[in-house]
């Protein structure tokens, strides 16, 4: 099996979105080995903007391929947890906000696809089952229960009020991890 798939080592935000675009297209149809599942997704995730591309086309992504990630992609985030591990947390932190921001709204599709992208992510972040997810999380309850901490800064930027932040605080503890 041969694969167009390529990640430049300077990976674009947009670039990253389209190649994870088409590696579901082609993991769909059952085009790439567990090798080059595995490849693609570890040179993605090494760069933040490869990282962020992968994450946001994949959690959002309408095919239930994405519902229960190949062993192959939970080995890949493994070999690089670091800006895997940042980006999983504070997904499950927006995810959690603007799904009660949805509900306040009576958008019940928006609402759907926050709870599809949570329930993904927490998925991921279970399977991984990663110390620094674990350190982030507790950093990220420790900030929201003391107005101050490592994830100050990621909360203020997106201006969550105190009953989503409890809502985060609370889903982030249920991680159980």
């Amino acid at each position: 099996m041969s694969s167009t798939l390529t990640v430049p080592a300077q990976v674009k935000f947009d670039e990253a979105i389209e190649l994870t675009q088409t590696f579901l297209i082609q993991l769909k149809k059952n085009e790439l080995t567990s090798s080059q599942i595995q490849d693609f997704v570890a040179a993605l995730v090494q760069t933040a903007n490869g990282a962020r591309g992968f994450f946001v086309t994949y959690l959002t992504a309408a095919d239930p391929i994405c519902d229960e990630p190949r062993s192959e992609i939970i080995a890949a985030l493994q070999a690089n947890p670091g800006i895997a591990a940042d980006l999983l947390v504070k997904n499950i932190a927006m995810s959690t906000a603007q799904k009660l921001y949805h509900q306040r709204r009576n958008d019940s599709d928006m609402m759907a696809s926050s709870a599809t992208v949570a329930t993904r992510t927490t998925n991921i972040i279970h399977q991984l089952n990663l110390p620094q997810i674990q350190e982030m999380c507790r950093d990220l309850v420790a900030t929201i229960q003391t107005g101050t901490g490592t994830y100050g800064e990621f909360l203020t930027r997106w201006g969550y009020d105190e009953e989503q932040k409890n809502a985060i605080a609370q889903v982030v503890s249920e991680l159980g991890v």
